[in-house]
C-alpha cells in the first residue's frame, strides 16, 4: 500500500505567532452536524434563522469563550458555530492589553496552531471522543476591506445554511 503524502496547508515562511488577525475553519470529522442545528424561523420579526447550539457545541462554546482568558496575548473577535464547522476570527498580539499594554515576551511558535488544537484537545477529552477532522483552514487577513468581508460572511453562514452543499447530503 502507497503511502498518502499530506499537503502542507500552513503559508511557508509565516510567522503564524505574528501580530494580525486570522481567520479559521474547523471542520467536524467526516462532517457530521456535531455541534448544532439551523432552524428556519429565528428571530421572528426578522425572520432570521435560529442555532441551536448540540450539548457538543455547549462544550465547543465554552471553550472558545476560555481562549480570550488562557491566551492574554489572542482575542476571538468573532465566530460562529454551525452543524458541521466553526468559523472564527482571531487576533493575535504583540501586546498584554490587560497588563497596561506590556510586549509580548518570547512568542510560542506557531501560535495559531497551538490555540486551535489546545481548542480541539479539551473540546475531545471533555466530549469524550474526537468530533474534529484533522487540520483546520486559516487565511491571514490582511486589511480592514478582508476583515469586513469575512465577519459579512460569518454573520451570513447561518442564512446560507439552506445552499450548503454539506448541507445537502448529496455525497453520503
Amino acid at each position: 500500500m502507497e503511502k498518502v503524502t499530506r499537503k502542507y496547508i500552513r503559508l511557508a515562511n509565516y510567522d503564524y505567532s505574528s501580530n494580525g488577525l486570522y481567520f479559521i475553519t474547523i471542520c467536524a470529522k467526516n462532517r457530521i452536524h456535531y455541534f448544532s442545528e439551523i432552524t428556519e424561523v429565528g428571530e421572528a420579526a426578522l425572520g432570521l434563522p435560529n442555532i441551536r447550539l448540540t450539548d457538543i457545541g455547549k462544550i465547543v462554546n465554552n471553550n472558545i469563550l476560555k481562549i480570550n482568558e488562557i491566551y492574554k496575548y489572542v482575542s476571538v473577535e468573532k465566530y460562529v458555530i454551525m452543524p458541521d464547522h466553526i468559523h472564527m476570527i482571531l487576533f493575535v498580539s504583540d501586546y498584554d492589553v490587560e497588563n497596561g499594554g506590556r510586549p509580548r515576551a518570547a512568542s510560542p511558535t506557531k501560535y495559531v496552531n497551538l490555540i486551535i488544537n489546545g481548542l480541539k484537545t479539551i473540546s475531545t477529552k471533555q466530549i469524550g471522543f474526537s468530533v474534529w477532522q484533522r487540520s483546520f483552514h486559516d487565511r491571514i487577513i490582511r486589511n480592514e476591506k478582508e476583515f469586513l468581508e469575512i465577519c459579512d460572511y460569518i454573520d451570513n453562514n447561518p442564512i446560507n445554511w439552506g445552499n450548503d452543499i454539506y448541507n445537502q447530503n448529496f455525497w453520503r
